[in-house]
């Protein structure tokens, strides 16, 4: 130790020019290493920096997703240094989660039928000119709604089959270098017709409110036309409510450490350790949905090529599901140190609570979604 002080006697920060006594100035946290260095001293550092990463991931993923309580009260003792912190973790699994879960959704397909109905060119293809593209497609139009009334059939499907035919329609005149039939619209919404005037709030707001409500409106019409455009539209929407999901689980984060505090107000905790209680819970919410997700998608990639993959990938899938709400209930039985009938109380009646905080927050991040 006395051969490091006297390494640096003489040298000052370079910032707050304090005396130096180690890498690190005492006064205002600089280090004595300039930037301005080759090209291989960067890189080392780099790979220090992702190695130190890695090795607290290694120490913080596996006892989060199968020892309930462990790293809250490893933070709470103090020792800290050898995991990630509790608001990284959470928020990095939150993105790493959703995006997955968006990945997946993509890939689920459910917009395939609106697009493989309208794929090519259809009875189209004999049109030789623009203009008897849009003659041909105004015809089958007609010919669709009438039979649609003939049978009976709801304005869903008359949609539907219109949009294909537009879908060809638009290919062939795409071929043709012409320009594509104007986008289909629904009958009976109408979300132009009232503009959002509160008094008491400014012009801009107003504005504001009345764009989304516009957008909202474009975004609804389009999902229910089907075809090209209805996929388009539900891309969107999906797209949109992807984007709002984290900033509204922030929201839900101290809203549910609260609802901690207030049920263990006789344990004379402080506000930080309940919100330190609901990073990890939900961290380990996060990790779990992502495992589930990818555990499904492996499942649908692996079945079609062996289907003796399908039942223990299920049984995984099962088996995380049963593990979430046992693994939270140990959780609080650890940390606040109870017995297990206020335990279960107290979680059955915190758990009621947070489903409806979670579906508000979630209504409220799909309507964000549909407003973008």
């Amino acid at each position: 130790m006395k051969k490091e002080l006297v390494s640096f006697e003489g040298v000052h920060c370079a910032n707050c020019s304090a005396p130096m006594q180690g890498e690190f100035c005492h006064e205002c946290g600089q280090s004595i290493h300039s930037v301005l260095r080759p090209m291989h001293h960067m890189v080392e550092d780099t790979l220090d920096m992702v190695l130190h990463i890695d090795g607290r991931v290694v120490h913080t993923v596996p006892p989060l997703l199968y020892r309930p309580g462990f790293l809250t009260l490893e933070y709470f003792s103090g020792r800290r240094q050898r995991y990630v912190a509790p608001f990284r973790l959470m928020f990095v699994l939150c993105l790493l989660a959703f995006f997955v879960c968006h990945i997946a959704i993509d890939n689920v397909g459910f917009t395939d039928t609106n697009l493989k109905a309208s794929e090519g060119t259809g009875e189209f293809a004999k049109d030789l000119t623009p203009d008897a593209v849009r003659t041909h497609y105004e015809q089958v139009r007609k010919d669709i709604e009438k039979s649609n009334e003939d049978a009976g059939h709801g304005k869903k499907a008359m949609h539907r089959d219109v949009s294909a035919e537009r879908d060809h329609a638009n290919h062939r005149l795409s071929q043709l270098g012409a320009i594509p039939l104007p986008a289909q619209t629904e009958d009976g919404w109408n979300f132009h017709s009232k503009q959002v005037d509160v008094t008491w709030l400014p012009d801009g707001m107003n504005r504001s409110i009345n764009r989304s409500i516009e957008h909202m409106g474009t975004n609804l019409k389009g999902a229910m036309v089907g075809g090209e455009e209805g996929a388009a539209a539900q891309d969107r929407i999906l797209a949109g409510v992807f984007s709002v999901l984290p900033q509204t689980m922030f929201v839900v984060m101290p809203l549910f450490a609260l609802l901690l505090k207030v049920m263990y107000v006789f344990r004379r905790r402080l506000y930080m350790e309940h919100l330190i209680v609901a990073l990890h819970s939900h961290a380990f919410l996060f990790l779990a949905l992502l495992l589930g997700v990818l555990l499904g998608m492996l499942r649908a990639w692996l079945v079609p090529h062996g289907a003796w993959m399908g039942p223990p990938l299920t049984v995984l899938i099962w088996v995380l599901g049963i593990w979430m709400p046992v693994y939270l209930l140990i959780m609080q039985k650890r940390v606040y140190r109870q017995g297990w009938f206020l335990t279960t109380m107290k979680y059955l009646f915190v758990g009621w609570c947070y489903t409806w905080l979670i579906g508000f927050a979630l209504g409220f991040a799909a309507l964000l979604g549909l407003a973008r």
